[in-house]
């Protein structure tokens, strides 16, 4: 099973796995009597006394409001329903174009991976697809009306203990997370980030912008230290897409319109909780029923309708990827699968 977009990324491999330094121990950071990472110890801190986030970070939970449809103009939700019913085929992502503000919560190309370097006059932000953040910490402001770019233009300062990052300049051209949420060229970002201990680290994350939302947006993101890890460069070339642009998430497109006939004892064995990992992000599946209807919720997702293309297959109503279940007899389902041009990514069944 391939276990990277084929189409869409290939890993620059330039020497042996040996020289990639992927079973050297990270040094330097607190270990236990056994060796493993001390994840829990206390939080680093720089010659100045203050926290550092230096070390490379693998994004974790998020939390918010970017679902929240309630919050979004009229042409913002227009926008995601007609992303929805193409699979969100026209992401930035797929474009190999640059994430901008989705980078923060792993809505981009950088699969949660980033590394984080710390100077007391300037912060930068590493992500494997080559692009970088810079977050200037040397007293300087945010212009009214800079030049509009991808990544955007970021300041930063201290409040006691928390990195208060400003963020503003970014074009028109990428969107808030994978879900399709737009904002126009006025978006400005406020981040707060915070390291309690050595492995953890929270960043909440303010969005305002008049022009696409009726009100602030807001995230919390939970990152987590990947000790004894390395991030691989990941290059997403147009020359590996073939121009099959219509095809990219499930090979299908439109709005699912059509379904079987399953019995309600049969979909009844599908409920339930569902867990794994795509690419280095946790997922969670969760399966519920109602009125006969199955309904999917990914991570902290909307719910949706799953309309039925066999017993054990399904795709979710208004867009999305292919789900198949694995039932052995008349037992209860074990596993589903989620179906994408990479091949099928497997969670497996938990108890409640």
């Amino acid at each position: 099973m391939k276990r990277l977009p084929a189409t869409l990324v290939c890993l620059a491999l330039a020497s042996p796995l040996s020289a990639q330094w992927i079973s050297l121990p990270t040094p330097g950071i607190p270990r236990t009597a056994d060796g493993a990472p001390d994840l829990s110890a206390p939080t680093p801190r720089t010659a100045e006394g203050r926290p550092d986030f230096t070390g490379l970070w693998r994004t974790g939970r998020s939390t918010g409001d970017l679902s929240d449809r309630s919050k979004f103009q009229p042409w913002v939700n227009t926008l995601i329903e007609e992303r929805s019913s193409r699979y969100f085929a026209d992401s930035p992502r797929f474009h190999c174009l640059p994430s901008g503000p989705a980078a923060i919560n792993s809505g981009g190309n950088s699969y949660g991976l980033r590394r984080i370097l710390q100077h007391p006059t300037m912060i930068a932000v590493l992500y494997n697809d080559g692009t970088y953040r810079e977050i200037f910490m040397d007293g300087r402001e945010l212009e009214e009306d800079p030049l509009r770019t991808w990544m955007g233009y970021s300041v930063g300062r201290w409040d006691g203990d928390t990195l208060v990052v400003e963020s503003n300049g970014y074009n028109d051209k990428t969107w808030l997370n994978s879900g399709g949420v737009s904002h126009t060229d006025q978006l400005r970002m406020t981040e707060r980030f915070r390291r309690p201990n050595f492995g953890r680290m929270e960043i909440e994350v303010t969005y305002e912008d008049s022009g696409a939302f009726n009100s602030p947006l807001n995230a919390t993101i939970q990152m987590n230290y990947a000790a004894d890890d390395v991030m691989l460069e990941t290059v997403c070339t147009e020359a590996y897409l073939g121009g099959d642009r219509e095809h990219w998430s499930t090979g299908v497109t439109g709005r699912v319109t059509t379904s079987v006939e399953v019995a309600p004892e049969i979909l009844a064995r599908y409920v339930g909780t569902y867990t794994g990992t795509y690419l280095t992000n946790d997922v969670t599946i969760r399966i519920t029923m109602e009125d006969g209807q199955l309904l999917l919720q990914r991570g902290n997702g909307r719910r949706a309708p799953l309309a039925a293309q066999s017993e054990s297959s399904f795709l979710p109503d208004g867009g999305g990827l292919g789900y198949v279940f694995t039932a052995e007899g008349d037992g209860m389902a074990s596993a589903i699968s989620e179906v994408r041009v990479s091949g099928a990514w497997t969670y497996e069944r938990v108890p409640e």
